[in-house]
């Protein structure tokens, strides 16, 4: 039985996706995705998609948020990366930008709002937390993951030397690259393979996705926290990271 992975990553109102076949490293594709729903009813029909969104949303939002983003906000510490605030999910359903921060505020302690760029990705927010809701088999199949998280990891659990955008931005993709390719993905797919309307940055970042979908499936990515907490539709709240060298460092 052919076993497709996939890692998405949002691109410009779409997804970028990225296919790999786990039996056959061969085969492989990249794309851009109208709809997660579109890559995940396709002609591979992937076993494991790794996906940079914010699964598992608070009714309410106390402290600093999500045990995921604050797990992975202490991770990341140190290094040019952030995790922003996962706002209630009411807000994430709101219907306008001024009624999302209304809604925010009255359900968080201490109140916050999300910001303009939270709000603007939103959309990619919905749409898996509808689509999961809505299909509950998926949840099988679909895991969150972090990019940088992911990145670090495979970098030895340290920072990487320059940032994916402005001053270093070169530099930085090309360190990435490297990462991905020392992963064992056909370097074709890493350094040739991304598709017409699709970010160099969004490209990579839909790699590292397929990396830690690769490792779900093979039972030795690592969950952040570990065990995940669960929203109350069961939604798992929980970023998932590849294997690395072992749990992550304390």
């Amino acid at each position: 039985m052919t076993r497709w992975i996939a890692g998405l990553d949002g691109c410009r109102g779409a997804w970028a996706g990225t296919l790999l076949d786990l039996d056959d490293p061969g085969r492989y594709r990249a794309a851009l995705f109208a709809r997660v729903a579109d890559l995940l009813d396709g002609p591979e029909a992937p076993v494991c998609v790794g996906i940079d969104v914010p699964i598992g949303l608070p009714d309410r939002v106390e402290g600093s948020g999500r045990v995921a983003d604050r797990a992975a906000r202490a991770y990341l510490a140190g290094g040019r990366s952030s995790v922003f605030p996962v706002p209630p999910r009411a807000a994430i359903h709101a219907g306008s930008y001024e009624e999302a921060k209304a809604l925010s505020r009255a359900a968080s302690a201490p109140p916050f709002a999300p910001s303009i760029q939270c709000w603007n990705i939103t959309r990619y927010i919905r749409e898996v937390d509808d689509l999961l809701l809505s299909r509950p088999p998926l949840r099988e199949r679909v895991y969150e993951v972090h990019p940088e998280v992911a990145f670090r990891r495979l970098n030895g659990d340290r920072p990487l030397a320059f940032p994916k955008k402005g001053p270093g931005r070169q530099e930085g993709l090309a360190e990435r690259r490297a990462l991905l390719r020392d992963t064992g993905l056909p370097s074709s797919l890493v350094d040739e393979g991304r598709p017409r309307g699709v970010g160099a940055d969004d490209h990579l970042d839909a790699l590292a996705a397929l990396v830690v979908a690769r490792d779900i499936v093979l039972g030795s990515a690592v969950p952040m926290p570990d065990p995940p907490g669960r929203d109350s539709h069961g939604l798992p709240i929980v970023i998932w990271a590849p294997a690395g060298g072992g749990p992550f460092p304390c």
